[in-house]
């Protein structure tokens, strides 16, 4: 069973966010909400949150179209519209007797068989079934997701007692297989495992900042990125997600956790917060909080600065200039976990005195909040973007280690830790991965059907070819899968010699290989060109090593579009530029729902080089025949009637001179960036299954695309009409004088050059060439390389 309609009670941030993700994958969604006092319109509150997400950045639709499949309505007059639904999610405010209100009307409303969940964080599933008939028990479950639905994979489920087997797999198979969720199994526990265990190391890394001495600044730098966390870190996460909410998560755990749990012991009701909420500091949506940007009343300027920590008062003339932290335990990161945790500074000791508080709790709750160690790691990584689970970095420390110290500074050492002794939480057996479970033996991670895990494929493999930026891997069926390995997976001299290995050894596909899959599972796709290398060799004017690069780029990305066998790439993440030119390349795009692409070489002075202009004049011109055979037209032909000359090249260059970025696998669709007959796939561990699926399916029968020998351009005409208009966008203050420079060239490529005449047809190496030449010009440029210096240091485009 699948769901073909879904209702969402709640049309506040997160209830609003279920439903849009809900669309996102194809099906329609009922929102409701209370009717409002006094309000003219009763659905008012449904369909503002429908407007407002339109409005969102990042956006909870994939598409804006997706937001037609709502339908806005309210909990008086529209109950009725519950009778096709067959789930329904509750989201309303975490009062127990207004759920309990609300499963009353949707009781009476709702069909047999409908599945009924409710996304509470902090009420028991036993209290939210109390005084409910008997179908309504078996029909219920928790179905935990964070914010934002769209963003965040973890999706916490809750069964109880009576809740029918059928309807737990079909939520779980849905928000897998649809929505893309990472599905963790919880107990019917406080908090259930993430926010169990976050607000335990929230709460631990306050108490301990307040103990030491330890500035915000400090306790930020060294547990963020150094120990495999967000950024964001401590104080700036509960800067995120709101001062004011902490006492309130405190306030629910402290309801119903048992006595005797650690959480009791270091809760701590601070008077400074207390007071920072009163006062509108209630972090980014307020004034600030541990954090804020100070505005310079005489120049403007921003300054941010942080709190200086007080236990028991707070003002504002507490916030001073947030300084710039220079610590050996920060840098010890690159090391690992456990360096940073020895370092003997200011950092490493409070680092260890939290994550020794934090780690030490996690395992004394297995299998209390979870039946094992890997749920508990798959949820923390899922929904708090840990780099690492608790068990994953207690093996990063070494049990045995971790032990060893919380027994010699007088800290209990859990049951579990014991029970591993001196061995791991995980262990690779007969090439596949094992975790430690409660009952002392080690078991199989499992799969679930349909994902296919490159990570678990390596286990048990060596490459059949590899360099330093790119390695080839069977993955079994006579598929071979290109991973890209280096900094920001960004293209070199090497991953090309990598892709003729994988050409050489496919041959005709007709021996022991027969198709090719371009996959990796890096946070990143590829984010293009090696940027850092190219700066280098501008700035020591190495101009053939660059002419190497571009045109080794060009006769790779042509030898795998026209390969004798079928090449499907499966990106996710950041395709950009050259990383977006391979996917133009391809037979199939078999793309993870988050897939942010596009050509953006404008932004660092540049144009595409790899065929991304003469690909996008394809695309849009068979776009163009396809409507005019749609339309009645016929046969598709060269030439379409009723369309002109500059239809297809005036859609590129308005993309690529833009720079436009596709943010979301389906936008990409429709900017033209992948085809309508490339896929989608919600589930980023399912990707490379699907992709590998996709490219058995086409080895059968392939036959390699035909060369496209005749490409219409409209000439100088063409080039004098797209430059006029941009010398207007530098004259409104919309582009900049060297957006000109860069655009001209652009230009000239799309329209055809020199030799460009809609009577007089260029060839797919014609088009090649003219990219080539224009992006020789430019590299030479001056302004070019301030532009990709300030890129590779600030991470965004210069604009001179």
């Amino acid at each position: 069973m699948s769901f073909k309609k879904v209702a969402v009670i709640g049309a506040g941030v997160m209830g609003s966010g279920i439903a849009a993700q809900i669309a996102n994958a194809g099906v329609p969604v009922v929102l409701l909400d209370i009717v409002p006092k006094d309000a003219a319109d009763r659905s008012i509150i449904a369909k503002s949150a429908i407007e407002k997400m339109l409005k969102t950045d990042p956006a909870p639709f994939m598409h804006k179209r997706n937001a037609k499949l709502i339908t806005a309505g309210n909990l008086e007059d529209d109950l009725n519209l519950l009778a096709d639904c067959d789930w329904i999610v509750e989201v309303v405010l975490e009062d127990l007797s207004i759920k309990h209100a609300t499963y009353a009307k949707i009781e009476q409303h709702r069909k047999a068989g409908s599945i009924v969940t409710s996304n509470t964080s902090t009420i028991p599933l036993a209290k939210l079934v109390e005084g409910q008939s008997e179908s309504f028990k078996k029909d219920f479950m928790i179905t935990h997701f964070f914010n934002p639905p769209r963003y965040m994979r973890l999706l916490e489920i809750v069964q109880g007692a009576d809740t029918r087997q059928d309807a737990v797999d079909t939520v779980r198979d849905f928000c897998d297989v649809k929505l893309g969720k990472g599905v963790v199994f919880c107990k019917d526990t406080p908090g259930f495992i993430v926010n169990r265990l976050l607000v335990f190391w929230m709460q631990a890394a306050v108490n301990q900042a307040l103990e030491d001495g330890v500035s915000v600044e400090v306790a930020d730098a060294v547990m963020g990125k150094p120990i495999g966390v967000p950024k964001t870190a401590v104080f700036g996460l509960i800067d995120l997600v709101g001062v004011d909410l902490m006492p309130y998560l405190s306030k629910s755990l402290l309801a119903t956790l048992p006595e005797g749990d650690e959480y009791r012991n270091i809760s701590h009701d601070y008077p400074f917060i207390t007071q920072m909420i009163a006062a509108g500091y209630n972090g980014r949506k307020g004034k600030g909080g541990f954090y804020r940007l100070n505005k310079d009343e005489k120049t403007g300027a921003r300054e941010k600065q942080s709190l200086t920590l007080n236990a028991d008062k707070f003002d504002e003339s507490q916030y001073k200039a947030a300084a710039k932290v220079d610590l050996e335990s920060v840098a010890a990161g690159r090391d690992g976990l456990k360096a940073v945790l020895t370092t003997d500074d200011e950092g490493g000791r409070y680092a260890w005195k939290v994550m020794a508080k934090t780690l030490a709790y996690a395992a004394s709750l297995v299998p209390q909040i979870a039946d094992d160690i890997y749920a508990v790691d798959e949820a923390m990584r899922l929904g708090t973007n840990w780099k690492f689970g608790p068990f994953e970095m207690i093996d990063a420390l070494g049990p045995k280690w971790f032990a060893d110290k919380l027994k010699a500074e007088g800290m209990d050492v859990p049951e579990l830790l014991t029970m591993v002794g001196e061995g791991t939480f995980y262990k690779v057996i007969n090439n596949k991965p094992h975790y430690f479970g409660t009952d002392g033996q080690y078991h199989k991670i499992q799969r679930a059907e349909g994902v296919l895990l490159l990570s678990d494929i390596k286990l048990g493999a060596t490459p059949l070819y590899k360099t330093d930026s790119a390695a080839l891997w069977d993955i079994g069926d006579g598929v071979i899968c290109i991973e890209f390995t280096g900094k920001m997976n960004a293209m070199d001299s090497l991953v090309f010699e990598t892709y003729g290995k994988a050409i050489e050894m496919i041959g005709d596909g007709q021996g022991s290989y027969k198709a090719l899959v371009i996959y990796n599972e890096g946070t990143h796709f590829s984010a293009g060109a090696n940027l850092g290398l190219a700066l280098h060799a501008m700035q020591n004017e190495m101009w053939p090593a660059i002419e190497e690069l571009v045109l080794g780029g060009q006769k790779t990305y042509m030898a795998l579009k026209y390969a004798p066998f079928p090449v499907v790439a499966a990106p996710s993440g950041m395709a950009l530029g050259g990383g977006c030119e391979i996917l133009l390349h391809v037979d199939h795009v078999q793309a993870h729902a988050e897939t942010y692409t596009g050509l953006v070489e404008v932004g660092v002075g540049l144009v595409p080089g790899w065929g991304g202009c003469k690909e996008m004049i394809l695309r849009f011109q068979q776009k163009e025949r396809e409507a005019y055979a749609k339309a009645g037209g016929g046969k598709p032909i060269w030439f379409a009637p009723n369309t002109t000359p500059m239809g297809a090249v005036r859609r590129a260059f308005e993309l690529i001179g833009t720079a436009q970025v596709a943010k979301s696998a389906q936008e990409a669709k429709a900017m033209g960036y992948f085809k309508d007959t490339d896929a989608v796939t919600m589930n980023r561990d399912r990707l490379l299954f699907d992709a590998k699926q996709k490219a058995l399916d086409l080895a059968k029968g392939y036959a390699a695309p035909e060369k496209v020998m005749e490409i219409r351009l409209p000439g100088k005409s063409g080039h004098i009409g797209l430059n006029m208009a941009v010398e207007d966008m530098v004259k409104a203050g919309r582009a900049t004088p060297y957006d000109e420079v860069v655009c001209d060239h652009l230009s000239f490529i799309l329209t055809g050059g020199e030799e460009g005449d809609w009577t007089n047809p260029l060839s797919e190496d014609d088009m090649l060439k003219l990219e080539y030449v224009e992006f020789m010009k430019l590299v030479r440029n001056q302004g070019k390389v301030d532009l990709i210096d300030h890129m590779l240091k600030k991470g965004k485009p210069l604009r001179n």
